[in-house]
């Protein structure tokens, strides 16, 4: 008899206050009765980075291979970007005029090793989990341990081209 993969589902979300300014993001991971939650603060980032990272972060904290995550995030960027197959575009053209190399390159390496399937949701419209993402985002930019984007260029290409 083969065990089902485990099924876990991922809330997402970013800030950044000002953007760029200083930001963060927040996850809700659920699992069964288990539930975790993380969050981190930056001095200085934009809120795509902070959405991205913080599908990122989500991927890379859970254990092992081959489970079944669905992740819902408020992010046409993030879920389009991968929904929509841009990213596997941007990166055979080596992410040439794309914001955030550095971290569709991390996303890239921990994508293949689940079964992922993004959800876009409307934010701030009342979904228990998006709602938490949120108050944990904001609440890491404006903490008191903030730490350095060192990804961040704010000079980096491809402002106005995001697709």
């Amino acid at each position: 008899m083969t065990s089902s993969p485990h099924k876990i589902t991922v809330y997402t979300d970013g800030s950044a206050l000002g953007n760029p300014g200083p930001g963060g993001y927040g996850i809700v991971l659920q699992a069964g009765k288990h539930r975790k939650e993380l969050s981190q603060g930056f001095e200085l980032t934009t809120n795509n980075r902070m959405e991205l990272l913080a599908v990122i972060v989500a991927l890379e904290s859970l254990n092992g291979t081959g489970s079944a995550v669905t992740i819902y995030s408020d992010s046409k960027y993030v879920v389009d970007a991968v929904e929509q197959k841009w990213v596997f575009r941007w990166e055979k053209k080596g992410f040439k005029k794309k914001k955030n190399p550095d971290l569709w390159k991390r996303f890239l390496k921990i994508y293949p090793k689940h079964t992922v399937k993004f959800q876009w949701v409307k934010g701030h419209a009342g979904l228990p989990g998006n709602e938490r993402c949120d108050q944990l985002a904001i609440e890491a930019a404006e903490g008191g341990n903030l730490i350095p984007d060192e990804g961040y260029k704010p000079d980096e290409p491809g402002a106005a081209e995001l697709f």
